[in-house]
């Protein structure tokens, strides 16, 4: 069987490197069943030693269904700068509205986002669509069958969140995320994905 401190440095390993919030299950499921209740109660040190503290950057926080490292909010106008002088990937205004029509209207057409926003939304959706912050659920059953779009898990990673019900009230949500979500870069599009490939995702 494995020590306590062998499986908590390995916890913490394994939440560094990860690419999206991991979900205590499968943290667990890397261990022996022998070990699996000391994995537990590595796991609940783990997250006291990463809890808010004074002198802390980091902190372990539970988001889309899972858990990361992540900085803490005090931080992030360092990591602002920092991002900006390395020409950060931050969303635009047209982004932040078109985003918070979709995640309080979902699923909802490109038409009706135009609508909403009195401008055109299809460049600003083809670019939520390559950083995966949006996805297409299925069509209207109207004329034209157009496209319905909602959020994805990248979304509520991106804004912290650790589900829908965590949005603040919508007249807050720009002035809560401004141009950007702090600390948190968007992620890339991956190589040739577009409408066709998003279209299976489940809701």
């Amino acid at each position: 069987m494995s020590t306590t401190e062998d499986i908590e440095a390995a916890l913490e390993a394994v939440l560094f490197v990860a690419g999206e919030p991991a979900p205590q299950e499968r943290l667990l499921s890397l261990f022996e069943p022998d070990d699996r209740e000391t994995a537990l109660l590595a796991l609940a040190r783990l997250r006291e030693r990463y809890s808010p503290s004074p002198g802390g950057g980091l902190v372990i926080e539970e988001v889309a269904g899972g858990l990361r490292i992540v900085t803490v909010p005090e931080y992030h106008p360092y990591l602002k700068k920092y991002f900006e002088s390395a020409g950060g990937n931050k969303l635009s205004m047209a982004a932040i509205e078109t985003l918070a029509i979709v995640a309080y209207r979902q699923p909802v057409t490109a038409p009706e986002i135009s609508e909403l926003r009195a401008k055109q939304s299809q460049a600003v959706l083809k670019n939520l669509l390559e950083r995966r912050l949006l996805r297409i659920s299925g069509r209207r059953e109207v004329v034209g069958r157009p496209f319905l779009y909602s959020t994805t898990r990248d979304f509520l990673m991106h804004f912290g969140l650790r589900d829908l019900a965590d949005l603040p009230p919508l007249e807050e949500f720009e002035e809560t995320f401004g141009g950007e979500a702090p600390g948190i870069v968007a992620p890339a599009a991956r190589p040739g994905e577009h409408e066709s490939q998003l279209m299976p995702e489940s809701a």
